[in-house]
């Protein structure tokens, strides 16, 4: 009796451990964010919270996303390039695993999504979430937000967040508060940072939009320039990496800053300026987050990811010409801005190119990364799933109601973070829809173009 009493004890106490030392999780997701929109990717904003994560951490060189905001979030969500009726939701897998799961941003999902994107706000523990793609920084319309499944009143916003509002700073509010609500659980916690910043509309606080002011009167040319050399110096680019030739979008002709007009210049100006105040402000949101945890005495055993949901947006979408400054100003960023956000690649959001695909990752994860370091590998924003499930000691379910669930098309990153091998994916997807889709093999890429092919 002794014997299998002592044997329950170590089983016991050998899970405690086990349960211990598992990580917890923050993924952070960019709305519109371009490969080289962050200072350790080559931009000229001031990101030192994301600096110190890539500095201490891992950057990956050739990571993609879907292209498109509700693809990218949810094939991070499942898994899967696109999963269909019976595709599992994260928050429910980690939760299951014994996981606090939260989850506060932007929700904003394809319908194949489990239950029509309901599930995936369900599934988690805590959640502040939005439906669809964007609204107004400074106030509430047009979107309704949600706390923990219950619709909120925008009085109720209001009076649990800064003042003065601003949307960035609320949902990190939020977040702060649920790390602190369930601290002391005695459970590893995966939280789920959807951002909405810096999608247009652009809209910044006052004093991060003076921070930028006489930044960008030299334009778009010349700071292409610069971030490629800033690029290169750093070495996050792979050798032979140039820079592509500037392009237009569907909507907006490229056109070089010399002949642009004097009084277009000045908008122009605006606009850059207001975009580099709220990259700036996610940045010190990000760096809240990180403070919190690591007050909490747990940043050592935390892995952070960091990714944007697509390439810089190129859409021509400003409904006025008021400073961003002003809470009824609705500007977006100029195609040839969004062409200096994708430096050194070419095109931008929705397109299946490097511009719109290729994104910035970071992983910072104190107790096994070896840092500086710059992985050269392939990844896919498809592999936070199966990379988590990994972390969790979880399995991914064969079934859900006797059907047969949709294969993970994803491989997990832990071997990459410790600094070993992993074999490449068989095939990647990315681009949206049908009409921009690229697929990638090996170092052979195709890309839909208007129902035309182009290989690379």
């Amino acid at each position: 009796m002794r014997i299998n009493l002592f044997n329950i004890a170590a089983l016991i106490f050998c899970c405690a451990s086990v349960q211990a030392e598992r990580p917890n999780i923050v993924l952070i997701i960019a709305d519109d964010l371009g490969f080289s929109d962050i200072g350790c990717y080559g931009a000229e904003i001031e990101t030192p919270n994301l600096d110190r994560l890539g500095r201490n951490g891992m950057r990956f060189s050739q990571a993609y996303n879907m292209a498109k905001c509700n693809p990218t979030r949810s094939t991070l969500l499942t898994g899967t390039f696109i999963g269909g009726k019976h595709c599992q939701s994260l928050g429910e897998l980690m939760g299951q695993a014994g996981y606090t799961t939260l989850y506060v941003g932007k929700e904003h999902f394809d319908a194949w999504v489990p239950e029509e994107r309901m599930k995936a706000m369900n599934a988690f523990d805590r959640s502040f979430c939005h439906y669809g793609g964007m609204g107004n920084f400074f106030s509430h319309d047009p979107i309704t937000f949600f706390l923990n499944k219950r619709e909120l009143k925008h009085s109720e916003v209001e009076k649990n967040t800064s003042k003065p509002y601003y949307k960035t700073n609320a949902y990190t509010d939020y977040a702060l508060k649920f790390l602190d609500e369930t601290k002391d659980n005695g459970k590893p916690f995966f939280l789920y940072m959807a951002y909405e910043s810096p999608h247009y509309p652009i809209q910044a606080l006052e004093e991060d939009y003076k921070k930028f002011e006489g930044r960008y009167e030299a334009g778009w040319d010349e700071i292409r320039h610069k971030r490629f050399e800033k690029q290169q110096e750093l070495g996050i680019l792979n050798s032979g990496t140039k820079l592509s030739p500037p392009t237009g979008a569907r909507e907006v002709i490229y056109a070089p800053w010399t002949e642009v007009p004097e009084d277009e210049k000045k908008l122009r100006v605006q606009e850059m300026t207001g975009f580099a105040a709220m990259v700036h402000c996610l940045d010190r949101n990000i760096g809240r987050v990180i403070q919190k945890i690591e007050q909490q005495g747990k940043l050592d055993n935390t892995l952070i990811l960091f990714v944007s949901d697509n390439g810089s947006c190129p859409f021509e979408r400003s409904e006025n010409n008021l400073p961003p400054t002003d809470p009824k100003s609705f500007r977006s960023l100029h195609a040839n801005w969004a062409n200096v956000g994708n430096t050194p690649y070419r095109l931008f959001k929705q397109n299946g190119h490097e511009g719109g695909a290729r994104t910035p990752l970071i992983a910072y994860w104190p107790s096994v990364i070896k840092a500086p370091s710059i992985n050269r590998n392939v990844a896919h924003v498809v592999d936070f799933m199966p990379t988590f499930l990994e972390l969790a000691g979880a399995e991914y379910p064969a079934q859900q109601d006797g059907q047969p669930t949709p294969k993970l098309d994803g491989r997990s990153i832990v071997p990459l973070l410790k600094g070993e091998g992993r074999s490449d994916h068989p095939i990647l997807i990315t681009g949206w829809r049908e009409i921009q889709r690229a697929i990638r093999q090996g170092d052979w890429k195709a890309v839909m173009v208007d129902g035309e092919w182009e290989l690379y």
